[in-house]
């Protein structure tokens, strides 16, 4: 079974943007119930479909992504996924033998700036770069799904 284990954080300043190149996602959900989520995700000219299963603390879920044809992507975001869809440029910035992925969003998430890290155990020990801010890991209003469905902009908080 393959394991997604990852944590995330919020950024707190632009020290980051020097770092790396971004690219284009627009992702959106066909399911999300939960904890499960059905996902499709179009990077450039490549589409994927993703199904996650429910996580648990520390930040493990079981998680499947396989490639798609870019235009059966685009088909089912526009006639199977919620509206809208998250879009966003990510950002992937090697550090040491980690790769920090910033997540800058767009549209009703924009102000929304997000990090996250893939690890390979629960327990692994990280070097927190001194641009990250707050550790929302287990804050669901965090994950994407929860973003596509209530947008960050809607929070009354920015």
């Amino acid at each position: 079974m393959a394991i997604e284990i990852e944590r995330k954080f919020l950024v707190k300043s632009d020290e980051w943007r020097s770092l790396a190149s971004g690219e284009l996602y627009a992702q959106g959900y066909i399911a999300n119930e939960a904890g499960k989520t059905v996902r499709v995700r179009i990077v450039g000219d490549r589409g994927y479909l993703t199904i996650k299963g429910p996580g648990k603390m520390g930040g493990a879920r079981p998680e499947f992504e396989y490639p798609i044809p870019i235009k059966d992507a685009q088909e089912m975001i526009e006639t199977l996924c919620n509206q809208p869809v998250i879009e966003k440029t990510r950002y992937k910035i090697s550090l040491g033998e980690l790769i920090w992925e910033v997540d800058e969003f767009h549209g009703n998430n924009q102000g929304l700036i997000l990090a996250e890290v893939e690890l390979t155990s629960e327990d692994q020990e990280i070097t927190i770069p001194d641009w990250i801010g707050a550790e929302v890991t287990s804050d669901r209003r965090y994950f994407n799904a929860y973003l596509a469905e209530h947008p960050y902009q809607e929070w009354g908080i920015n």
